[in-house]
């Protein structure tokens, strides 16, 4: 404070006034080995890591001893399919719950094809052999001709028109569960594939046809599921209290009819298979007996021709 008006500069201060330049240059090299050496012990420390063998996972047990257990110390059980249903049934029992409440399940698929390919998520409907609910899908028929509203009216369709919907479903004034069209309406239809998407009318889904009957009477009634979470299908199977063969029948023409969406030369597209009630735990069952034996029987056809043809061929070199 003093300096300027004594007319001279500290030696000190004049130093750090004048060469503030200096000063930064050297202590750039001092940074640069402090970054390196920051470097080197990071690389140390990664090497550690990678010559760490990796923890190794504790078996676990098949069977606990007692009914006091941890669970995560043994390996979730697997029940078949009768027995899982006749436990369903005896916690309602002990829960004292809704006695009609419904039954689902839980599909875990395996999408994957050869190389990096892999099934694309689906939905389905199928008709059940035995119904467990008495609710009706809402259909909407698309036709031109007044003797076909008609026949469709008659047979339980919700809602019956031509092009004049399509206004009206594109501004969502009108919504149904399903839609059918008979083919020769199909072409005005067009400015609702993307508005429909998987539910336009076709024939792959049995929703494009001139068989009305038939199309209302398959889409009133059937049971509709659909991939989840892109490997995930939940889905109603029935109700607690309906005989246990109802509910297996129901079970299996589902997993059936997914079993379809995979060819039959790959790994079957059901990996895991759960059922619970609405109150109850799951309950993961065994595919034993439960998905379609394709391949064993193609075998077993495979191996009656061999032995077919070894016994032509004993008798002719006889």
């Amino acid at each position: 404070a003093l300096a300027p008006r004594c007319g001279w500069v500290l030696p000190v201060l004049e130093q750090r006034l004048g060469v503030p330049a200096m000063v930064s240059a050297t202590a750039r090299p001092y940074a640069a080995a402090a970054k390196t050496a920051k470097k080197d012990v990071k690389r140390t420390r990664q090497e550690k890591v990678k010559d760490k063998p990796a923890p190794r996972r504790r078996l676990l047990m098949t069977k606990p001893v007692d009914d006091v257990y941890l669970t995560w110390l043994y390996r979730r059980p697997s029940y078949d399919l009768e027995q899982a249903v006749a436990m369903l049934k005896k916690f309602q029992e002990l829960d004292f719950t809704y006695p009609k409440q419904f039954v689902y399940m839980n599909v875990f698929l395996d999408m994957t094809l050869q190389k990096k390919k892999k099934v694309d998520a689906f939905s389905s409907s199928v008709t059940l052999p035995h119904r467990f609910t008495d609710e009706v899908n809402k259909v909407l028929v698309f036709t031109e001709d007044g003797q076909e509203a008609e026949i469709a009216r008659e047979h339980g369709a919700a809602i019956v028109g031509g092009v004049e919907l399509v206004k009206w479903i594109l501004e969502d004034e009108i919504q149904a569960d399903f839609y059918v069209a008979v083919p020769a309406i199909i072409p005005k239809l067009i400015p609702l594939r993307n508005k429909l998407k998987r539910k336009y009318p076709s024939t792959r889904r049995n929703s494009l046809g001139s068989d009305i009957p038939r199309m209302l009477q398959f889409f009133r009634e059937c049971h509709e599921y659909m991939v989840e979470d892109e490997n995930i299908i939940k889905t109603r199977i029935g109700r607690l209290d309906m005989p246990t063969e109802h509910i297996i029948a129901n079970l299996k023409t589902i997993i059936h009819d997914i079993c379809t969406f995979k060819p039959s030369n790959y790994d079957p597209i059901v990996r895991r298979l759960v059922i619970r009630s609405s109150t109850s735990e799951g309950l993961l069952l065994n595919l034993d007996g439960i998905l379609p034996q394709v391949e064993k029987v193609e075998e077993e056809k495979n191996a009656v021709d061999e032995d077919q043809e070894k016994a032509v061929q004993e008798s002719v070199s006889t």
